[in-house]
């Protein structure tokens, strides 16, 4: 996974410290600075490059959009810019500096969140950011909100239609998500996850018992499928030798 270098530039404390939160539950990025006003802000983005900035606009003695124009004048890559605001009318603006978002105070997690990966998608498309595997956290909407799931929680993962249900250990519930089961199987690691049936995705730590065509997680024995039967018994092949 791509992990995107953050800075975080705001002269409110509350609103800096919510950026600095969103972005230290987020997985792909990373938080190497946080600034309380612009022109601290265009020092530390020289030195540190990061790869992007949570700007707010209103500050005093240099505004967030006058630094995003001070940085297209600067000589190499310039950072992607999601601009932070109470106010509306900026945003006009905000795109003539090539700003890839502009989250409106009060924003949630989610509006964050679905910024956050409108820039991810940008960068990997334009350059060769490190790639790391991250096989500890995945995010997973629920309802109204986007959970952090701990990967060594989880037990197995079951299709309910257009749902998913991620099983977790005793004693967090599991939870319930609008994704199919071929698109969560794509955010798992396969190290750690594995199809074995056309309605379920098993933790491979957690299997207790293994019996001629199923497996055991927990209390659920769950039937391994015609079609990934070949697959799962040469997993099975490395175990037992």
């Amino acid at each position: 996974m791509t992990v995107l270098k953050c800075i975080a530039v705001d002269d409110e404390p509350l609103a800096l410290r919510l950026v600095e939160t969103f972005i230290e539950q987020t997985p792909f990025l990373q938080l190497i600075s946080s600034c309380d006003n612009a022109v601290e802000a265009m020092s530390v983005i020289r030195e540190k490059q990061p790869d992007l900035v949570f700007l707010d606009i209103n500050m005093p003695n240099l505004t967030g959009m006058e630094l995003a124009r001070l940085l297209q004048e600067q000589p190499g890559t310039t950072p992607k810019i999601v601009f932070t605001t109470a106010y509306n009318h900026y945003a006009i603006e905000g795109y003539r500096v090539n700003a890839v978002d502009y989250l409106l105070k009060p924003f949630s997690y989610e509006e964050f969140l679905r910024a956050a990966n409108k820039v991810l998608e940008l960068c990997e498309e334009t350059s060769n950011l490190p790639k790391v595997i991250d096989d500890e956290f995945i995010f997973l909407k629920v309802e109204y909100q986007w959970i952090r799931i701990s990967l060594k929680d989880v037990l197995y993962i079951e299709s309910l239609k257009d749902y998913v249900k991620v099983h977790l250990e005793a004693p967090q519930k599991a939870l319930l998500s609008l994704i199919s089961l071929k698109a969560l199987e794509e955010k798992l690691p396969a190290s750690k996850f594995m199809r074995i049936h056309r309605s379920y995705i098993a933790s491979l730590d957690k299997i207790s018992a293994i019996s001629k065509n199923s497996i055991f997680i927990d209390k659920a024995e769950i039937t391994v499928g015609e079609q990934y039967k070949e697959t799962f018994k040469a997993i099975v092949d490395k175990w037992i030798r």
